[in-house]
């Protein structure tokens, strides 16, 4: 027999195995330490004695305190491949999680922001020639949020002899290393902020007045600003990523090519993106305007 708390140590051993991201693992591992408290309520301990029933009410405890079907939905995953865990290593013989269900919800489609919108955002942040860069940067080239906040000096390579530049994208926990081009925009913007960023051994590319990595929260905030300031509703800042996505399939780049600048793991991940972009074909775009 084997106890709750113990499979859960486990199930976390075998994820950092499966060389599953930090905040993959932490998500998981939290999940399951709720389902583990809620269990011990019931007087629950060992794994062999949790039943369907009881994983249901567990969701339903969740829902009556509030919770999101979509944060419902992502415990429930949790839930099913920790007992799925269980059963592939013979500690549990029946999977009391297979007939769980998630709930229903709708999932909101990417954001687009349109040539106003983000011209109106970059007009608005125009005095902030760091924001200005880092906007321009993620509109650009799509890099996420974190990989930008990661980006050295170094990874930056400008153009020569009419020649393009590129911006090298270190690897992360779960996305791949890749080069991805620089074009006149993102370049002249770049190099803009690097004549007034602060004089530092610090080697990270962005960083505050006082030489300090400027921080993914501090990024965040700071844009969120300009787009309210810039009257465009309802966008945040991974929407500079969704565009350049967009944008890039809008005007005719391979799906493969798209994939590979965008870092995407799966083909499947920048296939979602052509239903969206289907009723806006009808303004095609230059991707130097972006």
């Amino acid at each position: 027999m084997v106890k709750i708390r113990d499979a859960h140590s486990k199930f976390v051993d075998h994820l950092r195995s499966q060389g599953r991201s930090s905040a993959t693992i932490l998500a998981y591992g939290k999940d399951i330490e709720q389902l583990a408290d809620f269990l011990d309520d019931l007087k629950k301990s060992q794994v062999h004695e949790v039943g369907t029933k009881d994983l249901q009410s567990f969701m339903a405890k969740l829902v009556k305190e509030g919770y999101t079907p979509k944060s419902v939905s992502r415990k429930t995953n949790s839930t099913k491949t920790f007992f799925r865990f269980l059963k592939i290593s013979d500690l549990v013989t029946d999977d009391p999680a297979a007939l769980i269900e998630h709930p229903k919800f709708d999932m909101k489609p990417p954001r687009i922001l349109s040539k106003m919108e983000y011209r109106a955002l970059r007009d608005s942040a125009r005095d902030d020639v760091r924001i200005s860069a880092i906007i321009e940067l993620l509109l650009q080239t799509g890099i996420r949020i974190g990989e930008l906040a990661k980006l050295k000096l170094s990874d930056a390579k400008f153009g020569e002899n009419g020649k393009s530049g590129d911006l090298h994208v270190p690897a992360g926990e779960s996305y791949p290393e890749r080069n991805v081009p620089l074009n006149k925009a993102s370049e002249t913007a770049l190099k803009k902020y690097l004549d007034i960023r602060p004089n530092t051994k610090e080697e990270t590319l962005f960083i505050t007045k006082t030489g300090r990595p400027l921080l993914v929260r501090n990024i965040r905030t700071a844009i969120d600003r300009y787009f309210r300031l810039a009257g465009i509703k309802d966008a945040k800042v991974n929407d500079l990523r969704h565009t350049f996505v967009a944008h890039h399939l809008m005007s005719g780049t391979s799906l493969v090519l798209v994939s590979k600048l965008a870092g995407h793991k799966r083909l499947a991940t920048t296939e979602k993106y052509l239903n969206l972009i289907q009723s806006r074909m009808d303004e095609p775009v230059k991707l130097e305007e972006l």
